[in-house]
């Protein structure tokens, strides 16, 4: 059981046999009345955010996570597969529960995977990918005073914003949280 006086942005909790995340809280003590917490959730499952006030000092049960850090070994089919390093057991992922991962990650990458009661949550990649661009328009000299972006697909299949001078088969940073470009090696 966790404290509604804990909550801290991050912190997940179990709420009608579902998984929720914190991703607001806000303490009020009105000068009149007692004090409550005004929060944000996030479901885990479904990804719906709902707000929901708790009175201050109220319990509710903690969800507890387990992550695994896996192996993306190999796709088959429609499916991402992945391999625990330690125990060697393979978890099948569909792209739906990949989210929005499914756009970086390339075989022998590795990813945190979170577990709650044996279901899969989230897939967390590193913050950061490098990822080599199989697909871009060629920069026309001189069009780079501008600062202009110009779109190139990645070795993924996925699409992001890059500069200019950006060629095919160079080797890009790019950020997991937002798609966006973060320099090249």
């Amino acid at each position: 059981m966790i404290s509604s006086n804990d909550f801290r942005t991050g912190t997940t909790i179990q709420l009608d046999g579902t998984v929720w995340r914190v991703i607001e809280f806000l303490h009020v003590k009105p000068g009149k009345g007692s004090a409550f917490v005004r929060t944000k959730l996030k479901n885990a499952q479904t990804g719906s955010v709902v707000e929901r006030t708790f009175r201050a000092g109220e319990t509710v049960p903690s969800a507890n996570l387990e992550k695994h850090t896996m192996q993306h070994t190999y796709k088959d089919g429609g499916q991402y597969i992945f391999m625990d390093m330690q125990t060697f057991e393979e978890v099948r992922l569909t792209p739906e529960q990949m989210g929005t991962a499914v756009n970086y990650i390339k075989e022998e990458m590795e990813a945190d995977i979170l577990f709650w009661n044996d279901q899969v949550l989230e897939v967390q990649l590193p913050a950061s990918v490098m990822l080599e661009v199989i697909d871009t328009d060629p920069g026309v000299k001189g069009d780079t005073a501008t600062g202009g972006t110009k779109p190139a697909i990645i070795e993924t299949g996925a699409q992001v914003m890059v500069p200019l001078f950006i060629s095919i088969g160079e080797k890009i940073k790019v950020d997991t949280r937002d798609g966006s470009y973060l320099g090249r090696t």
